[in-house]
């Protein structure tokens, strides 16, 4: 909100400049806000959780196991036996969802086997009601 004034005359002098400094200004503010933000407490935003002690019981029944494995050419085998055709493989694993008690299901794919292959039988257990299946042997595609 000033102004330059200049001299009347055309001497040599410099204008003289009369804006205001705002430098000073900026460095107070500057100040004021760091000793706000140090002085504000700081916020703990905790949940207080009661968590159980000890260590669990183990189950009084160890769970069944049942291995699916997918080799490098989409050969599918159950424990160890080859299932011969996809219906067969629909066959047991309807029969596995269907127990009281579902067996827990471990696919272990082959590192060759094609994704479509592996990707059937998963698809096929989701459809027919498995609940209990897992990936095993992941450690083989860690490079």
């Amino acid at each position: 909100m000033g102004m330059n004034v200049g001299t009347g005359g055309g001497g040599q002098e410099p204008d003289v400049m009369v804006d205001i400094n705002t430098t000073p200004l900026i460095d107070v503010m500057l100040v004021l806000l760091i000793m706000l933000i140090i002085t504000i407490p700081i916020q703990l935003h905790s949940v207080n959780l009661n968590m159980p002690v000890g260590s669990p019981p183990p189950p009084l029944e160890q769970p069944v196991v049942v291995t699916i494995d997918v080799d490098f050419d989409g050969t599918v085998y159950w424990n160890g036996e080859i299932v011969p055709s996809r219906a067969a493989l629909e066959e047991r694993l309807v029969a596995a969802a269907q127990t009281p008690v579902q067996p827990e299901v471990h696919l272990r794919p082959n590192k060759l086997a094609e994704y479509k292959d592996v990707a059937a039988v998963m698809a096929s257990a989701q459809r027919l009601g498995v609940t209990k299946l897992g990936l095993v042997g992941n450690e083989q595609f860690v490079k």
